[in-house]
């Protein structure tokens, strides 16, 4: 059943076209700021498990650190090679807390 888990707090969370690693309940996740909006994928990249949230931003896309691939901040799907993806969460935010849902 999923739950909504609180993250971390706004002070805490990316500036605009930058990223972070977190951990909650044991889920690592890459929190991205894409133009001023937050966004949450699974932190590891599918192709050597590079740690999504010691990559980058470019345009609407988070890019690995280790090889460079890139995932839609939003869905998650690369870039290349075609049919690729990471898990992405949902982001809300309450007051000063940035909440994801995990467990869907």
């Amino acid at each position: 059943m999923a739950q909504w888990v609180r993250l971390c707090s706004l002070a805490e969370a990316p500036a605009v076209g930058q990223v972070m690693e977190a951990e909650v309940q044991g889920v690592g996740v890459c929190l991205a700021n894409v133009g001023g909006e937050l966004s949450a994928l699974d932190n590891v990249c599918p192709h050597r498990q590079g740690p999504l949230g010691q990559g980058w931003v470019e345009g609407e896309m988070v890019v690995c650190p280790w090889h460079s691939w890139a995932f839609h901040a939003k869905t998650g799907v690369a870039e290349y090679p075609e049919g690729e993806r990471v898990g992405s969460f949902a982001v809300r935010v309450e007051g000063q807390d940035v909440l994801v849902e995990i467990g869907r």
